[in-house]
């Protein structure tokens, strides 16, 4: 359970550079870990790649994508941008479960190896989770180093009004293409790790619902705040898991498991609308 709590904390704090520090709401990034996903599993299964020679192709081919999708849909706005997210989310859904001849289409890729690195293989639970820890490290390091950094304050002020860091001279189209590339690299980190700890992906893992799902956990942990996403995280995960300790047949756990999510979602927006842990301004971010 861990190891999920860190894949997906990865996923929220990918997602939540594009829309807790720059405002872009996006509904795609299911679309992006399963890029990630898939380039892990062709490459491994099918072309003899190492793990960590694959992930670095996964991160590019999502950066590509991100980045035309932040150049082609650069002048929506608001539910225009949620609007075309969603259709990137629906084609690329399309296209793992269609192209049967690449990803096995609804029947999904199995046996997946596990990561190896000099002859050491992420076999074992307690390895694999050191393994997701440590890249849940690495992208929130880079998360926040990006966010306290001048580039980061501009994203901010971009997000406060678009209008008035244009007018001061910011490039206000290659921020945005930027920052939505990053967060589509990292969540293509987290589809891999995916991959590799379920060691059988399909297209069903990877839908709209997902995405939703992901940005949850940002409102929840504190849109703005990289360890906000780890908390909201670690509590929406954690919390219905905790399901499997009782005798409750496989049938109904999932939908109480759906139920218990609603819930928490309409409880933490009640009552703590800013998330657990909401963004800290630090003097001179937003000017």
């Amino acid at each position: 359970m861990i190891s999920l709590v860190a894949i997906f904390g990865i996923l929220t704090v990918s997602l939540n550079l594009s829309v807790g520090y720059t405002g872009i709401l996006s509904v795609a990034q299911a679309a992006f870990m399963g890029i990630g996903a898939y380039a892990a599993a062709i490459l491994l299964t099918q072309w003899g790649f190492n793990f960590f020679s694959a992930l670095p192709l996964g991160m590019a081919i999502a950066g590509l994508l991100g980045g035309g999708l932040a150049w082609a849909t650069l002048r929506l706005k608001g539910d225009y941008y949620v609007i075309a997210s969603f259709g990137f989310q629906v084609i690329l859904y399309n296209i793992l479960l269609n192209w049967i001849s690449l990803t096995g289409g609804p029947f999904g890729i199995r046996q997946i190896p596990r990561p190896e690195a000099f002859g050491f293989t992420f076999l074992s639970p307690l390895r694999y989770t050191l393994l997701t820890l440590g890249f849940l490290a690495i992208c929130l390091w880079l998360a926040r180093r990006l966010g306290e950094s001048p580039y980061g304050k501009v994203l901010r002020a971009i997000r406060e009004d678009e209008a008035a860091a244009s007018s001061i001279g910011k490039n206000v189209s290659r921020f945005k293409i930027g920052i939505f590339m990053v967060s589509a690299m990292l969540a293509s980190v987290g589809g891999a790790l995916y991959a590799g700890l379920i060691t059988y992906i399909d297209p069903f893992a990877f839908t709209i619902h997902e995405s939703i799902f992901i940005l949850a956990l940002v409102i929840i942990g504190g849109a703005g705040n990289v360890y906000g996403s780890v908390v909201g995280a670690a509590v929406l995960i954690s919390v219905p898991e905790m399901l499997r300790f009782f005798d409750v047949p496989t049938t109904v756990a999932s939908p109480i498991r759906e139920i218990v999510y609603g819930a928490l979602m309409i409880i933490f927006l009640r009552l703590r609308p800013k998330g657990l842990l909401p963004e800290r301004i630090t003097t001179g971010v937003n000017r």
